[in-house]
């Protein structure tokens, strides 16, 4: 019996193996649909802002409960994976709490913290429950959480209580059997959050309590393999994706906007400006000017909108949202995974991929909603994994602007005066400085 439990564990460890190999090699394949884009500079840098923002959740604490129930579940999530280490290695060589009589006393403060944190999990995500379905906060019933978003977010968060409350079970019906002297339950101490619930267990028979015991651990294994597979198509990929997408932050100040070096080449050369004893710049031809499609935009960006979290900060924190205008930047950034998501899988079945008739602009986000943006950056700023949806937006409305010509007729205006005049203004430059006349008259 032993040895075909040890076959279908392999069986499926094997088996989610291979579907989450198959996810991460599909996921790496539509972030790699964007632009290059070097990021390896001033590595000392990037790795102090990955430890702060994504291990150290700096910028979380701006919204204080909140952050502490996450944290619960963040270091809940980090440190009962090593429980989790112990369930695999059990699976595999057919052994049960195979670390229990190298560790000790050790052993039993480990269990303690691991049940510690289980619990407060399973707080801090009914809480989370309660804000989302209950309390309704405002950022999370925008237009873009309705539907799956939404019952995605649920889904995640009664996951976690369930695979939790299955280790709690699963320790309770444990000590139960180490005090009855079963076969191969080695004594453990007393757990003390899972000991509350052993008297509703007494009544049980010993083969009950194994089979309840051993249910609760292939639930809890399979749950969390079932899960790990789950969170490659979810918002929660962030898990993962947070680390390396803080590590390779843009480095350059907030309020720095990247402009098209062939652009900016074209304009020197015609006003003469060349650095001395440098050749003339070669003209470089321009496949497209801003971004159509997600083609357009760089890897940095698409793995950024896989990163994303949907908590919404930086829609509460849009000025352009908050007056009541289409934008929504975490939409901004749904429409560009959901974008990178039709074109790869579309490609992995040998189909037209970009070449479908659709494109991120237009079919995903509108003009209404780019245009609508004040460059404020402040959704940049309340991320709390340094996700940009300002780059994202200022290179679709470059392209509304310098490909369809489709700008606003005052914004259209004030491009002609900056190009004629130097200022958004319409009247001559030597008239600049006439304020000041005035004032050299005294």
């Amino acid at each position: 019996m032993a040895y075909i439990s040890q076959i279908l564990f392999l069986i499926i460890l094997g088996g989610a193996t291979f579907f989450l190999v198959q996810r991460i090699r599909q996921i790496r394949k539509n972030i790699k649909l964007g632009k290059p884009l070097n990021r390896n500079d001033n590595t000392k840098k990037r790795w102090k802002i990955m430890l702060l923002v994504a291990f150290g959740q700096k910028k979380m604490f701006k919204k204080p409960i909140p952050a502490i129930l996450h944290l619960f579940v963040y270091v809940g999530f980090l440190v009962i994976n090593l429980e989790v280490l112990e369930f695999v290695i059990d699976g595999i060589a057919g052994t049960h709490r195979i670390f229990a009589p190298f560790l000790g006393s050790t052993y039993n403060m480990a269990m303690n913290l691991f049940e510690f944190l289980s619990v407060m999990v399973i707080i801090s995500c009914v809480i989370f429950l309660v804000r989302r379905n209950i309390l309704h906060v405002n950022r999370f019933k925008k237009i873009e959480m309705i539907g799956w978003p939404s019952l995605d977010a649920n889904l995640i968060l009664i996951t976690e209580i369930v695979l939790m409350l299955a280790i709690l079970n699963m320790n309770a019906a444990d000590q139960v059997l180490q005090n009855r002297g079963a076969d191969h339950y080695i004594s453990t101490g007393t757990l003390f959050f899972s000991s509350i619930l052993m008297n509703s267990l007494e009544g049980f028979s010993t083969e009950a309590l194994i089979l309840l015991e051993r249910g609760a651990w292939w639930f809890h294994i399979i749950g969390i393999l079932g899960f790990a597979i789950y969170v490659m198509y979810s918002k929660h990929l962030h898990i993962f994706l947070a680390f390396p997408n803080t590590y390779y932050s843009n480095l350059k100040e907030k309020g720095y906007m990247t402009n098209m070096n062939a652009v900016t080449n074209e304009v020197n050369m015609m006003l003469g400006i060349q650095p001395a004893s440098e050749a003339p710049i070669p003209s470089s031809e321009i496949a497209r000017f801003g971004a159509k499609d997600i083609n357009d935009l760089s890897w940095k960006n698409i793995m950024e909108a896989y990163s994303c979290t949907e908590c919404g900060r930086c829609t509460s924190e849009c000025p352009a949202n908050l007056t009541g205008k289409k934008l929504s930047p975490r939409k901004i950034m749904m429409d560009v995974r959901d974008r990178a998501e039709e074109v790869g899988t579309s490609l992995a079945k040998g189909g037209k991929g970009l070449e479908d008739g659709k494109t991120l602009l237009g079919d995903y986000t509108s003009h209404e909603e780019v245009n609508a943006c004040t460059s404020c950056n402040a959704c940049a700023e309340a991320c709390p994994i340094n996700i940009n949806p300002l780059e994202i937006i200022l290179e679709m409305r470059r392209y509304v602007s310098m490909e369809e010509s489709a700008s606003p007729a005052s914004w259209n205006n004030m491009f002609q005066n900056i190009e004629t005049n130097f200022a958004p203004w319409k009247f001559a430059p030597t008239d600049r400085f006439n304020w000041a006349n005035d004032l050299t008259k005294k």
